[in-house]
């Protein structure tokens, strides 16, 4: 062979792409490399997907019986503090776009093979990292003794009790912030199953510690240690993980000024992303406790919980695309491979959110009225409004993470801050007179707008056809759903009489659903994915059952 003739014998030497002798077995060895990769890449997303999908049926489980619980043992007075706690934090805790960069960088860096220089980004990073991790201890100090004069809608008993908790969650923040990169690690290397069991094992042991402790008197104080102790925990598996799992090793000692200032140049619009981000939900209850109180701001802090779940539910797949993202932005006729990407995760995506949407639209206000029970009426309307923008926006997740993988954060940040701005003047001018339920609209309000002005930039900017994708999407699929809506609105004007009464509500809005989009909804290929999915459920309970009896 001409590759025993060669003196290199390592692949991923530098001087290989010189050697005459070899440059053609080399080639080949390499597409042979990326076959390999790209299976591995497959294996990594379907399992990443099924624990991700795992660990939603836990939140979702958590939602429907853990958190009206909790609710009810702490006081909705303290649970209102709890979410204003966390809001604040949310708020002031950020990582200035260096997360994004991290995952952005990194993979851009794995699909050259450039593990050098991976590991000088990461020593660049870190020290960035460090000298935020100062800034923002000075700046949570400087906001724990300005509680009691920004909130004076709170009694002086709520005062202390926020302090208290503000004070924990700022302390295990602060420790935690400089393992922000992790995250971005597992993602970039594709190591999603590791990163999904991680993210599994949190949710298992955070719901563990504080239902004993809530179970033996302890009250929110507890509860909040708790939310601490598993995350230092968590933080410590992903720590392992990446030493395990992969090859990266931050060089602390390399300085390079076109580096540095690229990163910097990214973090800085990532910064005014995720600062605009910050003033959607995390506002919110700041607003709500300055205008109208603490049961405002659980109504919305359990709304908002429930719009978390269907995130959650469609990002369960589309987190799991950015290095193959990075990767398609490599290869030739980009435009129509991403596209292609986007109008196959987008169909699934709208399959899943559409049946969402629709269920809670037929049977929301009975859920809302046997989950949390009195007091949380408006919380059917402010979760329709919540959740309504996702219908468009998670369709089209990989075109946003095209946007980040594409370096082309600046435009982004230009709609994220109108959509901010947007959010917070409806917010003061509508919380005043509709108080949770106004804050929803302005939610909704602005994040319909970041969806259309996103779709401009898809389609001047990256050359994505979203007219086709719309096609491909929400009009093949749109006879389906209106009349499911149409369907779900009817159902949802007959009186609530009892649990029985709303499961068969549920199940009549779900074979609907289910049998139109059969129909007229999905195509081939879709079919016979779910068709799968269920046959491969059937054998794991049949296989089950049977090792039990």
């Amino acid at each position: 062979m001409q590759w025993e003739q060669c003196e290199i014998k390592d692949i991923s030497h530098p001087d290989l792409r010189q050697c005459r002798i070899c440059k053609q077995t080399r080639h080949a060895l390499g597409a042979s490399m990326n076959e390999i990769n790209e299976a591995e890449s497959a294996r990594q997303i379907k399992a990443g997907a099924v624990l991700g999908y795992i660990t939603i049926f836990i939140n979702l489980l958590a939602g429907l019986i853990y958190t009206p619980w909790m609710i009810r043992s702490l006081g909705q007075d303290n649970y209102g503090l709890y979410t204003l706690s966390v809001s604040i934090i949310g708020i002031l805790v950020m990582d200035f776009g260096l997360g994004a960069a991290v995952t952005r960088f990194l993979s851009l860096y794995n699909s050259r093979n450039d593990r050098e220089a991976a590991n000088n980004l990461l020593g660049i990073i870190y020290k960035f990292f460090f000298l935020l991790d100062i800034v923002i201890a000075i700046v949570l100090l400087a906001v724990y003794f300005s509680i009691g004069s920004i909130y004076r809608e709170l009694s002086f008993v709520q005062i202390h009790k926020l302090k208290v908790i503000f004070l924990i969650t700022g302390i295990y923040s602060i420790l935690a912030f400089p393992f922000g990169t992790l995250n971005g690690i597992l993602t970039s290397y594709e190591k999603f199953v590791q990163l999904k069991a991680c993210e599994l094992f949190y949710k298992l042991l955070n719901m563990a510690l504080i239902i004993g402790a809530l179970k033996l008197g302890y009250g929110l104080y507890t509860m909040v240690m708790a939310n601490a102790v598993t995350g230092i925990l968590n933080i410590l598996m992903k720590l392992i993980f990446v030493r395990k799992s992969t090859n990266v090793r931050a060089n602390y000692h390399y300085k390079e000024k076109k580096i540095t200032k690229e990163i910097f140049s990214f973090s800085l619009w990532s910064t005014v992303v995720n600062i605009a981000q910050r003033f959607i939900y995390n506002i919110i209850p700041s607003i709500l406790g300055i205008y109208c109180g603490a049961v405002s701001i659980s109504v919305f802090g359990a709304s908002a919980t429930v719009e978390g779940i269907v995130f959650t539910f469609a990002s369960a797949i589309n987190g799991l695309f950015f290095p193959k993202v990075s990767r398609i932005l490599t290869k030739e006729n980009k435009e129509e491979r991403l596209l292609e990407l986007m109008i196959k995760v987008g169909r699934i995506q709208l399959f899943i959110i559409g049946i969402i949407f629709t269920g809670f639209l037929a049977v929301g206000r009975d859920f809302i009225g046997f989950w949390l029970g009195n007091g949380f009426q408006n919380a059917y309307i402010c979760i329709l409004f919540l959740i309504f923008p996702s219908i468009f926006e998670l369709t089209q997740h990989i075109a946003g993470l095209t946007v980040t993988a594409s370096g082309m954060v600046r435009l982004q940040s230009y709609v994220y801050a109108v959509m901010a701005v947007i959010n917070v003047a409806l917010s003061i001018l509508l919380t005043r007179e509709y108080k949770e339920v106004g804050a929803a609209v302005s939610v909704c309000t602005a994040y319909l707008f970041r969806t259309t002005a996103m779709n401009f930039i898809y389609y001047r900017k990256l050359k994505i056809n979203v007219f086709r994708f719309f096609k491909e999407c929400f009009f093949k699929m749109g006879i389906p759903l209106i009349v499911s809506l149409a369907a779900a609105v009817l159902i949802a004007l007959i009186p609530y009489k009892g649990i029985p009464f709303f499961l068969i509500k549920g199940g009549v809005i779900a074979g609907i659903y289910l049998l139109l989009m059969w129909l007229f909804g999905l195509n081939a290929f879709e079919k016979e994915l779910f068709l799968s999915l269920f046959q491969k459920s059937i054998k794991f309970f049949r296989r089950s059952l049977e090792k039990l009896f």
